[in-house]
């Protein structure tokens, strides 16, 4: 009985068959390659599954039984009738990935003679601009928060640091006591790398950062969890990222903001928002710690996009 992509979708995650072909025993060898071997992450094993069982359903569609019977035109016709046209270029560039991986892994094993996706050439794909906030979108997220609560303020001083400095969640959270300095304005950060850099700190994120930390930050604090760490949770552990990600949430969901808003957008939004004020690019890198200019420079064509806007929005022939 043909086997349909629709429902080699739905057994996604599910053990092989009894009835696997060698194609399909193939795939869990290299599933268990990636696993065991290079250790990757249930998460990504499982998006290779997902695409390779695609693939697996074709070729049995076809009548390919064997991964040394798949040749360079059997690829050609599932990228031309499953793919092409029917998923974004990232996907469709992520699907090509697993497949070179599959295939390489079959030459190494000495499964198969020749790699049949050699000459495929992945789609283009355009630089992918990051999800930003307006100022006044900034301005409704942080009103959003109720500081009459102990933990509002807390969450109050973590957007106001995020924004205001640009920093990455694994940066927030991990912020020390010992690693501010806001009354010199700036907050010692160990980025990518464990690369350390000085990140200055504005106003308002000074004077939140400082009621939480005199205010509610002991209240949370039990002596027998001492931490250095500055962001605590409600029972008085280092926060966490999906702790931070389920606070930005519930935020977001009180706002008027309806955007997608994930932690890293506001440090996207703190990057072009510095940028339209008109910043140095190569000052905005330092704050971002960004070794190379070129993923500072993502931000420009932000930029150029927002006067796109305004242009469009504003004149008259826009």
């Amino acid at each position: 009985m043909v086997t349909s992509a629709r429902s080699g979708a739905r057994r996604h995650g599910a053990a092989p068959r009894e009835d696997t072909s060698e194609v399909r025993e193939s795939i869990e060898d290299y599933l268990n390659h990636l696993s065991m071997e290079r250790g990757l992450s249930s998460n990504t094993v499982a998006s290779y599954r997902s695409d390779l069982s695609a693939y697996a359903d074709y070729l049995e569609e076809v009548g390919i039984q064997s991964p040394s019977a798949i040749e360079d035109d059997n690829v050609r016709r599932y990228v031309r009738d499953r793919l092409t046209g029917y998923y974004s270029g990232r996907t469709v560039a992520r699907r090509l990935s697993s497949l070179r991986g599959y295939h390489g892994y079959l030459v190494l094993t000495e499964t198969a003679k020749a790699d049949p996706t050699r000459d495929l050439t992945p789609p283009k794909l355009g630089k992918r601009l990051p999800d930003i906030l307006s100022v006044h979108e900034i301005e409704e997220l942080l009103d959003a928060v109720d500081t009459s609560r102990r933990l509002g303020i807390r969450d109050r001083a973590m957007i106001e640091m995020a924004y205001g400095a640009g920093l990455r969640v694994s940066e927030l959270i991990s912020i020390g006591l010992s690693s501010l300095f806001l009354d010199e304005g700036y907050v010692r950060i160990i980025g990518k790398g464990s690369k350390e850099r000085v990140v200055p700190v504005g106003r308002t994120a000074t004077e939140w950062t400082n009621r939480y930390r005199e205010d509610v930050r002991p209240k949370l604090l039990t002596r027998a969890q001492p931490t250095d760490v500055l962001f605590l949770n409600a029972r008085g552990r280092p926060m966490t990222r999906m702790g931070f990600w389920k606070i930005l949430q519930k935020h977001v969901r009180a706002s008027g903001v309806r955007h997608r808003v994930k932690p890293h957008t506001l440090r996207h939004s703190f990057a072009t928002h510095l940028l339209e004020g008109g910043a140095d690019l190569r000052a905005v890198q330092e704050m971002l710690g960004h070794s190379d200019i070129s993923t500072t420079q993502i931000y420009t064509s932000v930029d150029r996009e927002y006067l796109k806007e305004v242009h469009r929005s504003f004149h008259p022939r826009g």
